[in-house]
């Protein structure tokens, strides 16, 4: 399906000189002078090769058409992430690059959605948001009150995250899956 490259998003599946690329990240870039453009760094389906492509806002690409599946994550194995279908129990295993950064926020039993091209997984979407907890947070430093300071913290997976200064260790926090950055303060 014809598609304007503006409409390209992170996990999009673009047909290029008869190769599936998964795109990874897309940015608008506005120059100077001279049109819009948009950058967009993607990875070969079949071959795991990473490229960077500019396009330009208007032009047309092809978007390929993927089913997409609910899947229960079980298990890590190494490199290996398994995942199960609740309808049918049948299981899936999925390399952590397809996954990519995001897999740092995988816990037992989360649903995510798996989009696969002729049975073959392509991409791995986790949902927005997970809660975590913080296992190391920096004390708060005396006159660091203005609104925009953050300090660093740590949380349960091992990935860094910067804070607002009034969270402490053991506080559960909200963190975007996409980038791993704060949110708020998980409810209780």
């Amino acid at each position: 399906m014809k598609v304007n490259a503006i409409t390209i998003r992170a996990g999009n599946v673009l047909e290029q000189e008869g190769k599936l690329w998964a795109v990874l990240k897309s940015e608008i870039m506005q120059p100077g002078k001279g049109a819009a453009v948009i950058q967009v760094e993607m990875r070969d389906v079949r071959t795991g090769t990473k490229t960077n492509v500019r396009y330009r806002t208007q032009e047309a690409v092809e978007r390929v058409q993927l089913d997409e599946y609910e899947y229960q994550f079980l298990f890590a194995d190494g490199n290996l992430l398994t995942f199960m279908n609740n309808e049918t129990f049948e299981q899936i295993t999925v390399e952590k690059d397809i996954v990519g950064y995001p897999a740092a926020f995988l816990q037992d039993g989360m649903v995510c959605t798996i989009r696969t091209y002729e049975g073959k997984p392509i991409s791995v979407e986790l949902p927005d948001s997970v809660i975590m907890t913080l296992i190391e947070a920096d004390p708060v430093v005396k006159g660091q009150t203005a609104s925009s300071s953050y300090k660093p913290a740590k949380m349960e997976n091992g990935e860094r995250v910067m804070v607002p200064p009034h969270i402490e260790n053991g506080t559960r926090i909200v963190v975007r899956t996409t980038d791993g950055t704060y949110v708020e303060r998980a409810k209780e």
